[in-house]
């Protein structure tokens, strides 16, 4: 039986259900609901299932009053307080107890066959709750009666306690990734530009120089060369010119012109 400090909660309700008186088992091969006389009822009411601990009551009350007609303790399902019958799922043939401890069997129909379902699987729901409920009771035995972890300071043990002595940690040197690093460049410097390669310079030869020999020749020779102010710079160049001797000029190469203005 359910202790009084225990609460009652509300499984399943359900508005409509009929009530049948049924023969005796003839065999065992079960309750037939076809034995019964399903068009006539013998009581029509509210059914209500509750649950106390670990004891489920299916309760028959009467739809407007709520005055209990019949109850049946529900201690174990499937067992022999709840059966079905064999030729259909809308009804249920239970074992119903009054507070003297007289029982007695009746059947119990529902118009719909989502009423009966709802009916099942508020049985098994509470039920499975109630086996969840014992592994976990063993289980907690099971660890109180073994051996406990003794963690506590044997008589006379002392520990030591280095506050404030932790050794420095150098940190960590990046590493490269591998291949020589290139230097950074020289703080204000300035990269000079690489020399530029130009092939059209001419290169002194040897023909300048005799072209200076010559032009020293030519200056000392007894041709007299008027120059004329009004003239223009030019024209004492080609003044000049003209008194160097014809071989001379051919073998002086165009740089000594150059030398001489």
């Amino acid at each position: 039986m359910a202790s009084e400090g225990e609460y009652e909660s509300i499984l399943c309700v359900k508005p409509d259900v009929n009530v049948y008186r049924i023969p005796p088992r003839a065999s065992n091969r079960g309750y037939r609901a076809a034995d019964w006389k399903l068009d006539t009822p013998d009581w029509t009411g509210r059914l209500r299932i509750t649950a106390k601990g670990k004891v489920a009551y299916i309760k028959l009350e009467d739809k407007v009053s709520g005055e209990l007609f019949a109850q049946a303790p529900v201690k174990e399902y499937p067992g022999i307080t709840v059966e079905t019958v064999s030729d259909s799922s809308r009804y249920f043939v239970l074992r119903i107890q009054d507070d003297s401890g007289r029982s007695a069997f009746i059947g119990v129909g529902f118009g719909d066959r989502g009423d009966s379902f709802d009916f099942n699987v508020a049985l098994q729901d509470h039920f499975k709750w109630v086996k969840q409920e014992l592994e976990i009771s063993k289980n907690s035995q099971a660890v109180d009666s073994g051996p406990k972890l003794d963690l506590g300071f044997k008589e006379g043990q002392t520990i030591t306690l280095n506050i404030g002595q932790g050794k420095k940690r150098d940190k960590p040197r990046p590493q490269s990734s591998g291949g020589l690093g290139l230097l950074p460049p020289p703080p204000g410097g300035k990269i000079a530009p690489p020399p530029s390669s130009n092939h059209n310079s001419v290169q002194p030869t040897g023909g300048a120089e005799t072209g200076c020999l010559l032009e020293l020749d030519s200056s000392n020779s007894n041709t007299v060369v008027q120059s004329n102010p009004s003239s223009d710079l030019w024209g004492d160049f080609s003044s000049s010119a003209s008194s160097i001797s014809p071989s001379a000029a051919r073998q002086e190469p165009s740089s000594g012109n150059w030398v001489q203005f």
